[in-house]
């Protein structure tokens, strides 16, 4: 019996020592979880890859460009900022109890494991929003099981650092909405073209259901299946209580204004300009791609937002969509080298190939200003030298070899000077003065000018045989924008890491005289005549309201209009990849391109004279003679010179005795000429 009463006393004694067993334990998982938590809770959360990407700043501070390798824009706006439809339509589909559960539905990934084993795959998901936000954040899509672990530890300790509100901002500011769309605002401007606050219940729907499948449910690839994904967001919303049946049926029943595929491709981002300064950071400043994906730079450029944006828009609007006709633009500030545009081809998700820098295209008769600065400049020719435009046949290299260039059109002039050979472009004119002044001579003043592609110093070079870039034509015309000043292009200036230090500053660049100021002036105002009448820029004379000087150029397969404002100096290519010959008609698309960009990206610019240097002369010219006009000569033409190279004689063609200028009737006629020449330009 004694037995017996011990036996009720052992199984009292093991259950109090497996109670106690089991206390214990319970607190040693109590105090390694307590220890878990504190540490996921005082571990910093990795950088997110977003928050690590570089970013393309234009010169007014603003982001204009990421470079990522994906692509990925992303636009941040706060929770206020967006409508509460596309929010409750968000948490309806994608995660109801987000409000209610710690990072993760237990529930839910309960469900999800019997989904999954009953079918023997991963049919089913249970990612809440906070998991997918860690998914997006810092690891990689991958199934495995090393990942979902990593994922419930970033989403408890994304948990524990924010509050709800905060979470769900940033998962609407980063979720895939596809095409390149990263976050909400990016995904309303791209397909509706509005802000994300601004969303209908019928749009909040259908971008609520693009993240679980961006291409399939795509409005642009699949609309069929994006409408149907929509209805299963509004009836999601109907079950949670966000609205009622009947506003579901209304917006099913709505027609989407999803905005043209064609436009939003081409919205302006600055993409050819951000890949030139990719190169310029990886091969300048020797920035590895891993710093610009990862660094968190902010590169501060030269690029002008309200210029760079009337490139784009101008040049989607001249160029044909369906065409093969390629084109580029880049326009720089005269005074500091600063790149404000540059667009090298008209739809850069086609065609990534920067054309503002192939070296493979001729810039045909658009070369011949360098040409003629450098015959003024040697004080051999003035604006009112001439040569017989007819054809000719020219022998060079010591009488060994011969050239025969043609006008356009065999169209010849007889007599005629220089300012009428650079308005009518005339190829005898050209390959006349060559030969006087030296091809030599030519390309060593292209090389002060910063062409910096090779030329070959023969006869043709007058009529821009020679490869060369679109972004070398407008850095050398600024040089006589510029007054003969050379300023290198320059596109970054300042760089900063991620914390804001800044650790680059572009040097303050001053220019170098490469060429007589007056020699760039007397040249400028003969290429003002380019859009006057009778001169190849005519046809968009109307469209512009400022002094603009430049210069055509045409090939078989190339056309050109470089010309320049004392503010900007621009160069537009139109043509094509292979090399294929371009019609009239497509030679023609480069000045209206040029023409409506720089009145376009100068509007807030008030018109300006080009700058007058003090060693120019301005004397009327008998035409008939290339004397100086006095009282008797019927016509008369306003001509400006280098001092020191007008005419000394007047004309005595005309009844009139010859005679020579002196001195102080020269300084008279040089002021009343300037003043005749103002009013003329300010009344026209």
């Amino acid at each position: 019996m004694a037995g017996q009463h011990h036996k009720p006393y052992k199984r009292k004694k093991m259950l109090y020592r497996l109670a106690m067993s089991l206390f214990g334990l319970l607190g040693v998982f109590l105090i390694i979880g307590g220890i878990l938590l504190a540490y996921l809770y005082i571990t910093p959360l990795p950088m997110a890859e977003t928050q690590r990407y570089s970013r393309l700043m234009d010169n007014r501070g603003n982001v204009i460009a990421t470079f990522s390798s994906n692509g990925h824009t992303s636009e941040q706006i706060q929770l206020e900022d967006i409508s509460p439809l596309l929010i409750n339509a968000t948490l309806a589909i994608e995660d109801r109890k987000f409000y209610d559960h710690p990072g993760f539905d237990l529930r839910g990934m309960a469900r999800a494991l019997l989904v999954n084993l009953k079918h023997m795959d991963s049919k089913q998901g249970a990612s809440t929003l906070t998991q997918q936000l860690a998914r997006n954040l810092y690891l990689s899509h991958e199934k495995t099981l090393v990942r979902k672990l990593k994922e419930a530890k970033f989403a408890i300790q994304l948990e524990m650092k924010y509050d709800k509100d905060e979470i769900l901002e940033m998962y609407l500011n980063e979720i895939y909405y596809g095409h390149g769309a990263y976050g909400i605002e990016s995904a309303a401007q791209l397909y509706f073209d509005k802000s994300a606050k601004d969303l209908t219940l019928a749009e909040s729907a259908m971008l609520a259901g693009i993240p679980k499948g961006p291409t399939y449910y795509s409005p642009y690839n699949h609309m069929n299946n994006a409408v149907q994904r929509q209805k299963i967001v509004l009836h999601a919303m109907v079950e949670t209580g966000f609205i009622t049946r009947s506003e579901a049926d209304k917006a099913a029943s709505e027609k989407i204004a999803l905005q043209p595929k064609d436009r939003q491709q081409n919205k302006g981002i600055a993409s050819f300009f951000r890949d030139y300064v990719r190169g310029i950071l990886i091969n300048e400043f020797n920035i590895t791609e891993q710093q610009l994906e990862q660094g968190g730079l902010d590169i501060y450029t030269t690029v002008d937002p309200q210029a760079q944006k009337a490139a784009e828009e101008i040049v989607e609007k001249e160029m044909d969509s369906k065409s093969e006709l390629e084109t580029a633009l880049v326009s720089i500030d005269p005074r500091n080298g600063h790149i404000k545009a540059m667009v090298g081809g008209k739809d850069y998700r086609k065609n990534q190939y920067n054309h503002a820098l192939a070296k493979t295209r001729q810039p045909g008769s658009a070369f011949k200003p360098i040409m003629y600065l450098t015959a003024l400049d040697s004080g051999q020719l003035t604006g009112i030298s001439t040569f017989n435009s007819q054809p000719t046949l020219f022998h060079y290299d010591n009488n060994r070899k011969t050239y025969k260039p043609s006008n356009f059109g065999d169209k010849y002039f007889g007599e005629i000077n220089m300012r009428q050979a650079i308005a009518a472009s005339d190829n005898i004119y050209a390959v006349n003065t060559i030969l006087q002044i030296g091809a030599e001579e030519v390309v060593k003043m292209a090389e002060k000018m910063g062409i910096t592609s090779p030329l070959e110093p023969v006869p043709s070079l007058a009529l821009g045989t020679s490869p060369i870039s679109p972004l070398e034509m407008a850095s050398a015309f600024a040089v006589l924008a510029n007054n003969g000043q050379r300023i290198p292009p320059i596109a970054v200036l300042r760089i900063t890491d991620a914390i804001g230090r800044t650790v680059y500053n572009a040097p303050e660049t001053k220019g170098e005289q490469v060429v007589d100021p007056a020699a760039a002036y007397v040249l400028t105002r003969m290429m003002e005549d380019v859009f006057e009448t009778g001169g190849t820029g005519r046809r968009v004379s109307s469209l512009m309201k400022r002094p603009v000087a430049g210069k055509t150029g045409t090939t078989d397969t190339d056309a050109w209009l470089v010309g320049y404002t004392p503010e900007l100096s621009t160069a537009v290519w139109v043509g094509y990849d292979k090399g294929r010959k371009i019609s009239s008609s497509e030679s023609r698309r480069a000045a209206p391109i040029f023409a409506q960009f720089t009145e376009k990206a100068l509007e807030n610019v008030p018109p300006k004279i080009f700058p007058i240097p003090d060693n120019v002369i301005s004397v009327y010219i008998d035409p008939e003679t290339g004397r100086r006009a006095d009282a008797d000569c019927p016509e008369k033409s306003l001509e400006v010179f280098i001092k020191g190279t007008e005419p000394e004689q007047y004309c005595d063609d005309h009844g009139g005795k010859p005679k020579k200028v002196k001195p102080e009737e020269a300084v008279k006629q040089e002021e009343r000429s300037w003043w005749s020449d103002f009013k003329r330009w300010w009344l026209e």
